[in-house]
């Protein structure tokens, strides 16, 4: 029909409760459910439109920022028996406040008058090392005296070598004298032996001549002996001179070897003094250490040792202290593929574990419960866990972190990067696709969406490329 008239039939007849009507009609519940799924598809199609900011997401704990600040293992520098505790866990101490106060355990330290004796030790080796060098002080007067005295005697014995060389040429010519005048009388002896054989001398004269002749000959003895003495006593002086010279040089060689030796005592017992006295110094440093202190103010948050009596070996940790006034920053563990899109000062959200949070990491405006973070360290290996490690410090243009939260206790974090839509940050991740990272421009260090600028780049290449002159 073509339902052409003014008056329709439907306002006459009731057909919903007509069976034929009631199957050519939709129900009211299919229509509503219809326009719930067209509500649906359209709010879906829109949020695919909904900026959504691509953010690394990385898990990882608290920590103190400075290695100063971290939590510090307190040693005991000596062994020793722990005589009391002073300080309990949990307590605030300051620095060079006392921990605990221990006993001495070694013999060699056991003698409470060790470093008075010790310093007796050290001024007797002293006032030998003043003996000795008294000693040296005489034996190098005994070297100048025997050096002076061997001067002037070798000057008496050259005297007397030369005095008996002059006497040696007296004796000599005395002798060439009494040999002329011996040859002479008994030429003269001859002579008058053939007067008288002849009768013209008479025997008185050849006997007086005979008699000078053996005066002549006895004056000749005389002189040769005397001569011969003399030579002797050249061949004497000459021979002084040698055993002289000879006996103050032994005599000089012995003190000088003497003096050799007591500056060598000198010198052993200076390093024994040496010795004695970083001995001295150690036991007075080791005196200071029966009392362990805090390095640094803090908390005391476990002790190692417990009672009194117990021993510890040197090195050995006591407690471990806490410092105060930490600055906290979280330690995040990021994937190695998103390492490339973190740099410095780069913005970061964090949880912590126990501080209630609503997340929603792509829009951070909204979230609740999460604060500012800025990354300050990216390490340049990797870790153990085979991911790169974080630190992100609290950003100062924001809120502040809690101060409830403590070193040690989880943290969750994203950075931020880019915005994008929804639709395709999904379509990015069901395809497994890195995120996109703008990073805008920063004058101080030459970036400029995520690239260096020319010029920077030219001058980071500049380096390689002298390198590359100078292997060639």
């Amino acid at each position: 029909m073509l339902d052409l008239s003014e008056n329709p039939v439907e306002k006459k007849i009731e057909s919903e409760k007509l069976y034929s009507t009631q199957l050519l009609n939709t129900p009211k519940r299919y229509n509503i459910i219809r326009q719930w799924m067209t509500g649906f598809l359209i709010a879906g199609i829109a949020v695919l439109f909904v900026p959504w900011q691509q953010n690394i997401q990385g898990f990882g704990k608290i920590t103190p920022f400075n290695p100063s600040d971290r939590p510090q293992v307190i040693p005991s520098v000596i062994a020793g028996r722990i005589d009391r505790w002073v300080a309990r866990e949990g307590q605030f101490v300051n620095k060079g406040d006392t921990i605990l106060v221990l006993t001495e355990i070694k013999e060699k330290f056991l003698d409470p008058k060790l470093l008075m004796r010790t310093d007796e030790q050290i001024t007797s080796k002293q006032d030998a090392i003043l003996s000795k060098r008294e000693k040296i002080d005489a034996l190098q007067n005994q070297l100048v005296a025997l050096t002076a005295g061997l001067k002037f005697k070798l000057a008496q014995a050259k005297n007397k070598v030369k005095q008996m060389q002059f006497k040696v040429l007296g004796e000599r010519a005395e002798l060439e004298a009494a040999k002329v005048n011996q040859r002479l009388a008994e030429d003269q002896f001859k002579r008058l032996e053939i007067l008288y054989n002849q009768g013209l001398a008479s025997l008185t004269e050849l006997q007086n001549r005979a008699n000078k002749t053996q005066e002549a000959q006895a004056k000749l003895i005389s002189a040769e002996n005397k001569f011969n003495t003399v030579q002797n006593e050249l061949i004497n002086s000459e021979i002084e001179l040698n055993s002289i010279e000879a006996d103050y040089l032994d005599k000089i060689s012995k003190a000088e070897s003497t003096l050799n030796e007591t500056a060598a005592e000198i010198f052993e017992s200076q390093a024994d003094v040496s010795r004695m006295q970083i001995e001295y110094s150690n036991i007075e440093q080791r005196s200071r250490y029966y009392v362990v202190r805090a390095p640094q103010n803090g908390f005391i948050i476990r002790a190692s040792k417990a009672g009194l009596g117990e021993q510890i070996k040197e090195g050995e940790q006591v407690a471990t202290i806490m410092p105060a006034n930490a600055q906290l920053a979280v330690e995040l563990y990021v994937k190695a593929v998103d390492l490339p899109l973190l740099y410095k000062d780069c913005k970061v959200r964090v949880q912590f574990d126990g501080w209630p949070a609503l997340v929603f990491s792509g829009w951070s405006n909204v979230s609740v419960g999460t604060f500012a973070g800025v990354v300050k360290v990216i390490d340049r290996v990797i870790s153990p866990n085979g991911k790169f490690r974080v630190l992100v410090t609290p950003d100062p243009e924001d809120e502040p972190w809690p101060t409830l939260v403590r070193a040690g206790s989880g943290a969750y974090g994203w950075a931020m990067l880019n915005n994008v839509a929804l639709g395709y940050e999904l379509w990015r991740q069901f395809n497994g696709f890195p995120p996109d990272m703008v990073r805008e421009l920063d004058l101080s260090n030459g970036y400029q969406n995520g690239k260096l600028d020319d010029k920077e780049s030219k001058a980071a290449d500049k380096p390689e490329e002298d390198e590359e002159k100078k292997q060639k």
